[in-house]
């Protein structure tokens, strides 16, 4: 695969890191994977699909049909490893926004179907609209650190079955950027969404080619995947469209209390996820994508606080994927918090800067989003966005060049000197990160005269400020017209089936 330089684009801001940090020993990662291989082969994953379960059968692999029960041997596991790709990319509408994702780099997204949305004006949590949707695509598609987009959020105003693919419709057409319509999960809406990228793309050799969507299905914890779910996988492959699996157990609910045991449950369940699609679509690219949640003990909740473990299962399952190849999806942010306050940016930054000393992960979410995801705001993602850009540049490092060394600067300067007026500081002086208007860098008493504004007021401005000139490039209004049919005809499809 010939490699994509997105250094030098000014659309995408990639994460590409000098250093990582290792949790694990090389003995406990292959405990880890050993451990998650037995459970593929003892105990398998449950899988409610006749036809999924029949072709694995015709396959090989052992399979109970009436119990829904699919066992792994080692050596299937092994050799579906063996299949998939160890690169692809993530085609853009605009090529200078396609990702290669082949370890070089981290991409950042937005975050995934928050059932509330933080309204801009009140400042209060509301159901999304469809104008809210269409806006957090438009910012996202001018931000340069985010270089693809989720789903920011599921459409109130749409009905729940069709949003799948309308939400998908508006990822392609209110953005250049790549887009991973994680909610398409049933054939039915693959085989929709995959018809539209067609179209965009001019032909299904050349969505091959250069897939302009990617999506993935998430297990059903412990051990089991809605069929619907891996038939949508296997349309997304068989089309060449990337195809991967996530995992996002509640330890001590859907997945041990120990962090060794729930990377090994979660490691089963992707592994098993992958080796059912490389089974039945040899060489599908595909990717895997573990994201950790615990229970709140104190009420039986999902725990929305994040901590230390957070971090630590994502730094061993950093260590993992680089163990078996893996290409991987991981959520770098997440906070209990309501508003964007201190907890929110200590627990972004904190789980931001382990995936990124992680070498953590190709495809990164998820901007946006305070409560443990389940509210979305579009100056937040401003925010994470901005603290993306500042930890690229902290792990970008610097280099020791001659140029660099500054040795000439320095001697012509000499004892007592400066260095304002040196063609050296002329050269460099634009190197240095400064960020783009969040941080408050104002003297005291211009602050107390601007009202005492804090950094998600200035991300508010800013936020404003890019919706009301930015312009995402258009489709062709014919091509809009084939896509929107697409969506009408999905319409009349799911209002005829039987309720």
């Amino acid at each position: 695969m010939v490699a994509i330089d997105t250094s030098a684009t000014p659309r995408i801001r990639p994460l590409r890191s000098r250093m990582t940090v290792d949790l694990l020993s090389e003995d406990e990662v292959e405990r880890i994977v050993d451990a998650s291989l037995t459970v593929l082969e003892r105990v398998g994953l449950q899988i409610d699909s006749v036809p999924v379960l029949e072709a694995l059968k015709t396959a090989g692999v052992p399979v109970d049909v009436e119990a829904e029960r699919v066992r792994f041997p080692r050596a299937l596991v092994l050799e579906a490893l063996a299949a998939m790709p160890s690169t692809f990319v993530l085609a853009a509408r605009d090529p200078s926004c396609d990702l290669p994702i082949d370890g070089s780099a981290g991409y950042l997204s937005l975050d995934g179907t928050p059932a509330f949305f933080l309204d801009l004006d009140t400042h209060d949590r509301r159901p999304p609209l469809r104008a809210d949707y269409e806006q957090a695509i438009v910012l996202a598609d001018a931000i340069p650190e985010i270089a693809y987009t989720w789903p920011p959020f599921a459409i109130s105003d749409a009905p729940p079955p069709l949003q799948p693919v309308l939400q998908a419709y508006l990822q392609l057409v209110k953005t250049t950027k790549h887009a991973q319509p994680n909610e398409v999960i049933t054939p039915e809406d693959a085989r929709a969404t995959i018809e539209m990228a067609t179209i965009l793309a001019g032909s299904s050799e050349a969505l091959r080619r250069r897939p302009l969507i990617s999506s993935y299905q998430c297990a059903i914890s412990p051990l089991s995947y809605d069929g619907a779910a891996i038939e949508a996988a296997i349309e997304f492959a068989r089309a060449g469209v990337p195809a991967g699996f996530v995992s996002m157990a509640v330890g001590t609910a859907a997945a041990p209390t120990t962090l060794a045991g729930h990377l090994v449950s979660v490691h089963a369940e992707l592994l098993g996820g992958i080796a059912v699609l490389e089974t039945l679509v040899p060489g599908a690219p595909t990717f895997y994508g573990p994201y950790q949640a615990f229970m709140d003990l104190r009420s039986g909740d999902m725990d929305p606080a994040w901590g230390g473990e957070d971090v630590l299962c994502k730094l061993g399952a950093a260590q993992i994927a680089r163990r078996l190849g893996l290409r991987m999806n991981i959520m770098a942010y997440g906070t209990g918090a309501k508003t964007a306050d201190w907890q929110a940016g200590v627990q972004h930054a904190l789980s931001l800067m382990g995936v990124a000393l992680a070498g953590a992960g190709e495809m990164i979410a998820s901007a946006g989003s305070y409560h443990g995801s389940r509210v979305f705001s579009l100056e937040q993602m401003v925010l994470d966005a901005e603290l993306f850009g500042t930890v690229c540049r902290m792990l970008e490092g610097f280099t020791v060049t001659e140029e660099d060394l500054a040795l000439e600067a320095i001697e012509a300067a000499g004892p007592a000197g400066h260095f304002l007026d040196s063609p050296h500081t002329l050269a460099h002086m634009t190197e240095h990160w400064t960020g783009d208007t969040t941080f408050d860098r104002e003297p005291w008493d211009a602050w107390v005269q601007a009202g005492r504004p804090e950094p998600k007021d200035r991300a508010r401005e800013r936020v404003r400020a890019i919706l009301a000139t930015h312009e995402p490039e258009p489709i062709a209004e014919d091509l809009d017209v084939e896509l929107v049919a697409i969506v009408d005809r999905r319409e009349r499809e799911l209002a005829e089936e039987p309720s």
